[in-house]
């Protein structure tokens, strides 16, 4: 019997035995022990992990070092996740209690997909069919200080699961009617450098969501106002994070050359910020598929190598909180982009399984690298497998308002176009393309302005 179906979950054996490749799934009487109970009333995710480690349930203690390659980090960086203070970070909370199955219901936050609850933040108070976005306020149960911060985590987070052309309008208000009056009115509440570096973060935000939404000349713009608050703001390592950004954004718009030096430019705005491993990272990540675009594959591999080496290194902490996490997953995502560019196919697929194996399911990361490997998968004359993983996407992604989202599946259809003799992609293509009509019409409906 699939134990799945009864509610019931076997503990150390078959697949999530300890020494497999993914959590060990558990009975839900398992939340009920008191050592669990203390680290989810603390509201500290690392105590939560740690708790879970040394359950009774398990055959054995999980080790540190195992725990650690299930989300592919290192022995002592989990550590000081265990021992250091709580995470704060939305979506990395959202990663743990997905990889842990933690019930919704004894976590402290919302996961992307459930219903509304009180969470410390600002967040849509509409469903995505709804149209345009209002913000409402909520009480901020975590005493997060900084309302502006936890404004974006929450943006930040209902990103991933609702997508730019729900979240573009909302951003936008949150900067006129939050942020500019207090940086251009008499409300001066905090100091200045604060608050144009919360303007800078959020304006930044902005470029993404426009990014998503299909609109890459408003982006340009939110960008470069994000690079020139950073600067008056002062923080340094959102400034090299923005340049970051401008990068991506080239590279999307198919300037290689344009990407390289942005890219470069934030190098050496980092030197001069301090070192720090994740925008490190992301830098070299961001020159590998630059040097790809560039026909340069010898370049793009090297410099990938060096951002895996360096996003392994003992961690130090992210001076900017308004900068997004460059984790495993992100490098994964980097790293198909640009293996797939440059032909290296059984990598990039290497890849797209690895952040599938990361990214909670229902998220826009998550579908992305579902459909990057999908094309992969027909490149290489699977077109019938390609068919199951990209299905898979179009059950998920219906409320889902990504532009970008939406180019990738307008190249899955034109790839399987040759296939249609194949009874099973000639399904999957009529679908698909109801699919895209019907995103059209979406993405008609928040069209930006």
């Amino acid at each position: 019997m699939d134990t799945a179906s009864t509610g019931q979950h076997r503990i150390g054996a078959g697949r999530g035995a300890p020494d497999s490749d993914r959590c060990p799934l558990v009975a839900p009487g398992f939340w009920d022990a008191a050592s669990i109970r203390a680290a989810l009333n603390d509201r500290h995710m690392g105590k939560v992990i740690a708790a879970y480690r040394a359950h009774p349930a398990h055959p054995r203690p999980i080790s540190q070092a195992q725990m650690g390659r299930w989300v592919g980090i290192t022995q002592g960086q989990l550590s000081r996740i265990e021992n250091g203070p709580p995470i704060k970070y939305l979506d990395r909370l959202v990663q743990w209690a997905t990889l842990l199955t933690i019930p919704a219901d004894l976590l402290w936050f919302q996961l992307p997909g459930q219903a509304s609850r009180a969470v410390p933040a600002t967040i849509p108070a509409t469903t995505p069919a709804a149209g345009p976005f209002r913000l409402v306020r909520i009480t901020d149960a975590a005493g997060d200080e900084d309302p502006d911060l936890a404004a974006v985590r929450a943006f930040r987070s209902a990103d991933q699961s609702l997508g730019g052309g729900h979240l573009y309008t909302a951003v936008i208000d949150y900067l006129h009617t939050d942020i500019a009056p207090r940086l251009f009115g008499g409300d001066q509440r905090g100091d200045a450098r604060s608050l144009f570096t919360a303007a800078a973060g959020l304006t930044e935000m902005a470029g993404w969501m426009a990014h998503d939404a299909g609109h890459n000349r408003q982006a340009d713009q939110h960008f470069r106002r994000a690079l020139d608050l950073a600067v008056v703001g002062r923080d340094h390592h959102l400034h090299v994070h923005v340049l970051a950004s401008l990068s991506h954004l080239s590279l999307h718009r198919r300037k290689p050359d344009a990407a390289l030096g942005y890219a470069h430019d934030a190098e050496m705005a980092l030197s001069r910020a301090g070192r720090n491993p994740e925008l490190t990272a992301r830098i070299y990540a961001l020159q590998a598929r630059a040097h790809a675009a560039q026909h340069q594959p010898g370049h793009a591999h090297r410099l990938l190598d060096q951002a895996a080496r360096t996003l392994v290194a003992p961690a130090e902490p992210v001076t900017s909180p308004w900068a997004s996490h460059f984790d495993q997953a992100s490098l994964a995502s980097d790293a198909a982009r640009c293996l797939r560019t440059v032909g290296d196919l059984p990598g990039a697929a290497r890849n797209a399984h690895r952040i599938i194996g990361l990214r909670p399911v229902g998220t826009r990361s998550h579908a992305f690298a579902q459909l990057t490997l999908a094309a992969i998968l027909t490149a290489q004359g699977h077109p019938d497998h390609a068919c199951v993983v990209a299905t898979k996407v179009l059950d998920s992604i219906s409320a889902m308002n990504s532009h970008q989202l939406t180019l990738q599946l307008h190249g899955l259809d034109h790839q399987l176009r040759p296939y249609l003799t194949n009874r099973l992609v000639g399904q999957f293509v009529d679908r698909l393309t109801a699919v895209i009509h019907e995103r059209a019409s979406m993405h008609r409906t928040a069209a930006i302005t």
